[in-house]
């Protein structure tokens, strides 16, 4: 996630340079990627099943993804989380919720 997070501070300084990206405009931006990625995912349900329509590829639904982590951690830098630890914290929460003895350990 350090990677991402150092890509996009540096992307985000070059591409907006007046910083006139709204919280709201993230959320938009990661519902519209969400979105996507459920269509690919759709079509590819699609052909599993054998029902006629248009195709698509796991390397598609690969990038769509990529926007989504990408537009993650967008949101999270605008508010100052680290996902890092967000995340780490909610899997380990879970794994205590339901009784799994599964744990992420903290990074070092």
């Amino acid at each position: 996630m350090s990677a991402l997070r150092k890509a996009n501070l540096a992307r985000q300084a070059e591409w907006d340079i007046d910083s006139q990206i709204t919280l709201a405009y993230r959320g938009n931006e990661l519902a519209g990627e969400v979105g996507e990625a459920c269509n690919v995912i759709k079509k590819l349900e699609r052909e599993r099943m054998g029902i006629r329509g248009s195709r698509d590829t796991l390397a598609h639904l690969a990038e769509e993804l990529a926007d989504i982590l990408i537009c993650v951690d967008l949101i999270a830098m605008a508010a100052g989380i680290d996902m890092g630890v967000a995340v780490r914290d909610k899997f380990n929460a879970t794994s205590e919720k339901v009784g799994l003895k599964t744990r992420m350990e903290t990074e070092s």
